[in-house]
């Protein structure tokens, strides 16, 4: 059974940097699409980058261009999204999901198992 977990959240000041990794049990990674998605208090989950089973890259939002990157360990059997350039607006709880397409999707129901979540505050 395909399970995930985050780890890598914590407290940050403006300006700082963090890494993410999600841990995937049960399955393989490589075979799945996975995706970091965010939910800030009060607000809707967004999503903010994926990466294939194909190796392609899908960004979510504009907001993190050229800040936020995403990778995958295949020794590690880890997606880990690395963030800089963090700002207050990135304050919330980061969540990894699978998909099962070979693409990553650009509809977030299609993620069908996810993570518990990791909380990022941005604060000085």
């Amino acid at each position: 059974q395909l399970q995930l977990v985050e780890s890598g959240g914590g407290l940050v000041q403006p300006g700082g940097s963090l890494r993410l990794s999600c841990a995937a049990s049960g399955v393989t990674v490589e075979h799945y699409s996975i995706g970091w998605f965010r939910q800030a208090p009060g607000k809707e989950r967004e999503g903010v980058l994926c990466i294939g089973a194909s190796g392609n890259r899908r960004d979510y939002t504009d907001s993190v261009k050229g800040r936020f990157t995403i990778f995958r360990d295949n020794a590690k059997n880890t997606v880990d999204l690395q963030m800089a350039g963090l700002k207050p607006e990135d304050t919330a709880v980061y969540f990894c999901a699978a998909d099962l397409h070979y693409f990553c999707s650009g509809s977030v129901q299609d993620f069908g198992f996810w993570g518990q979540g990791t909380q990022v505050t941005v604060s000085s």
